[in-house]
């Protein structure tokens, strides 16, 4: 079995998983001699995501978090998504198997390009050819969760096929909902035969929310959401459906948030759903020892980062799956431009720009060349997030980016574009914690409107509030000891007896 060049990865092929004679291989030992070595009371969890990064990553957060408690954990994925994870620490290798099963090919080869394993690989409009793939490793998932016969099965939304899997083995399912809390206080509970949202239901809290709440799309965000969420894709089940069948099947909800941020929208859905809503904690990222990137390609970067004031820098960072259009890139452009504030953009060259030079307005490079600084390309975000000169952050507010952002206490300016984003942005707005750039009913902003934002958020006096809010979150959101000593050790109780209980921390 050829072994991949990654911290206890294995490469499973077809075959042996459909026949049933396959062995997980973890640092050279076989899973099934290591299981017997271990205490029969280690507690074991197979976990399945969905192949984006705003999926895959929780859940590997969510694996180590429950390997550091003494949790066997088997997460399973696709070969190329499997390699592009974080190493597992070597303290708790032994407890963490990462299961590559190869993503099945299309009849037709052309709606699903050859090594597209993840949403970050192809345009929006062939997801749903990637759902159809996906789809298709239901055979080797339930042979692998036939032979292991797992304690827990941890799922997405996508795998609705695992409902059928757990109650044939007589596993017990649980539903880990990516989003936040106050995505589903809007969204309401799921369930397989309840009527799909329309877009005007979506355009305000719904009367099941009886505090003060913000948190709704505009009409321009509703629309396109709830047809993605409806729609009849490639594979004949819609994500609505998806959804339904996984939060059907499962024993709990869990959500990757705390009640010091969301206690009100977590409250409401444990009256809302009739069965336990779990919140997981944040699994904040260890803040990044100092490195010495001299020498390396974002070298100068930090070079640059150096000789600024402290807090004095907004960093601008959309990752890799917002695909900005060019209006959109320039407007941004413009802004940071206007605002005169120091700022530091990591940019990826867009699909619409011949080079990198095409990516920006001609001219802005040399207008801003004292204060700003554009990164083209991947950078060490951590780092940049952890140092000195950092005072702010742009981004578009998904729920993973906001937990990385907010343990370092930085004022936010949220621009969100698709899926939660929005509601993410209205929450963060209503705790205080930050600034959303205002649009027009289309949902185009201009210049002025990011220049406008950026400067309330780090300079101006009427933002001093916010400035304030976000330090004192940030010793929530960053507090190690609570989201693994508390929630995750409150978590790992119920796994092993059944029971929902958090001790107050």
């Amino acid at each position: 079995m050829p072994y991949l060049n990654h911290s206890q990865c294995i490469y499973v092929n077809v075959v042996f998983l459909l026949y049933g004679n396959f062995s997980i291989e973890s640092g050279g030992i076989c899973s099934h001699s290591r299981e017997r070595k271990m205490d029969e009371n280690t507690i074991h969890v197979v976990m399945i995501p969905w192949s984006a990064f705003g999926h895959l990553m929780p859940f590997f957060q969510l694996s180590i978090a429950l390997a550091k408690a003494g949790v066997h954990v088997t997460y399973i994925s696709t070969p190329k998504n499997i390699q592009r994870l974080p190493k597992v620490p070597s303290t708790i290798a032994h407890l963490v198997d990462l299961v590559s099963l190869p993503l099945p090919s299309l009849d037709n080869k052309e709606l699903l390009p050859e090594g597209a394993e993840a949403t970050v690989d192809i345009p929006f409009e062939k997801i749903q050819y990637l759902k159809l793939a996906y789809d298709q490793l239901q055979p080797g998932v339930k042979q692998l969760v036939a032979n292991q016969t797992p304690d827990w099965i941890i799922c997405d939304f996508n795998p609705h096929w695992i409902a059928e899997i757990a109650q044939e083995f007589k596993v017990k399912l649980l539903y880990f909902c990516v989003f936040s809390a106050a995505t589903f206080g809007l969204l309401g509970i799921p369930g397989v035969g309840k009527t799909p949202w329309s877009p005007e239901t979506l355009t305000k809290p719904p009367k099941w929310v009886t505090f003060p709440s913000s948190v709704a799309f505009h009409m321009n965000e509703a629309t396109p959401f709830c047809e993605a969420a409806t729609y009849v894709n490639a594979s004949g089940v819609t994500d609505f459906e998806r959804c339904g069948y996984v939060y059907d099947a499962s024993e709990a909800i869990l959500f990757r948030t705390c009640y010091e941020i969301e206690g009100e929208y977590l409250n409401l859905l444990h009256k809302l759903s009739g069965k336990p809503v779990i919140p997981l904690g944040l699994f904040p990222p260890e803040r990044p020892e100092k490195e010495n990137f001299e020498g390396s390609s974002c070298g100068g970067l930090f070079e640059w980062l150096d000789k600024q004031t402290s807090k004095s820098v907004i960093f601008v960072g959309f990752g890799s799956e917002c695909k900005l259009s060019k209006d959109q890139v320039f407007e941004m452009a413009f802004g940071l431009e206007e605002s005169e504030l120091p700022f530091l953009w990591a940019l990826r060259k867009p699909t619409w720009a011949s080079s990198d030079q095409d990516s920006l307005p001609v001219g802005f490079g040399e207008r801003t060349l004292k204060r700003g600084l554009v990164y083209m390309g991947w950078v060490p975000q951590q780092h940049i997030l952890a140092h000195p000169s950092i005072g702010g952050s742009m981004f578009h507010s998904g729920w993973g980016s906001v937990i990385e952002t907010l343990q370092f206490g930085h004022a936010l300016v949220v621009l969100p574009f698709i899926v939660d984003q929005p509601l993410n942005a209205r929450l963060l707005v209503d705790k205080g914690l930050a600034i959303e750039v205002r649009r027009d009913e289309d949902g185009s902003f201009t210049r002025n409107d990011i220049a406008t934002s950026l400067r309330q958020a780090m300079v101006l006096e009427e933002g001093e509030k916010l400035r304030v809010k976000t330090r004192e979150a940030a010793a929530v959101v960053g507090n190690l000891k609570l989201h693994q000593d508390h929630y995750i050790a409150a978590f790992v109780r119920f796994l092993k007896n059944g029971t929902w209980k958090l001790t107050p921390s």
